[in-house]
């Protein structure tokens, strides 16, 4: 795993100036209560409900909220819905945020995504997206999401 160029100085002070790798620091640094609250993200749990593919803890009020306003449009709908800001991982105001990290994280993200939406749904193929915005600086418009393939089709 790339070590984030924000990480980099800090890591290379462990150890009198040794350094230490990403694997070594979160053993010396993390917690099992963080380590088990990262699943939930790291290994989500999806449903198929109704033609869409949803995180299982969805809001079918919201469903049909979002169903009403884009006109039936799936792709959108199932987007929305599924969508996650990196930022909103962590607490607002997180100390320690950076487009570096975002970037790995995101991106080891879809990578996990696309893996467990391939294994759960293989009838279903799904498009992973890591949206990073244009103004790399706004950390809370770094976004991931997904949506079925097949809802592509007339979609705006």
């Amino acid at each position: 795993m790339e070590i984030p160029e924000s990480m980099k100085s800090s890591l290379q002070e462990w150890n009198n100036g040794n350094g230490i790798d990403l694997e070594s620091w979160i053993g010396c640094s993390g917690n099992f209560s963080l380590a088990a609250g990262y699943t939930t993200l790291f290994w989500p749990k999806f449903t198929h409900f109704d033609g869409y593919i949803l995180r299982a803890d969805f809001s079918e009020s919201s469903l049909r909220g979002f169903e009403q306003q884009n006109a039936g449009n799936r792709k959108t709908v199932e987007w929305v819905m599924n969508h996650l800001h990196l930022d909103s991982i962590h607490y607002l105001g997180c100390e320690d945020i950076s487009q570096d990290k975002l970037i790995i994280l995101g991106n080891a993200l879809k990578e996990i995504y696309e893996a467990k939406l391939k294994w759960q749904f293989p009838e279903h193929p799904c498009i992973v997206e890591l949206y990073i915005p244009k103004d790399r600086e706004n950390f809370s418009e770094y976004q991931i999401s997904f949506w079925q393939k097949c809802h592509e089709t007339g979609s705006a």
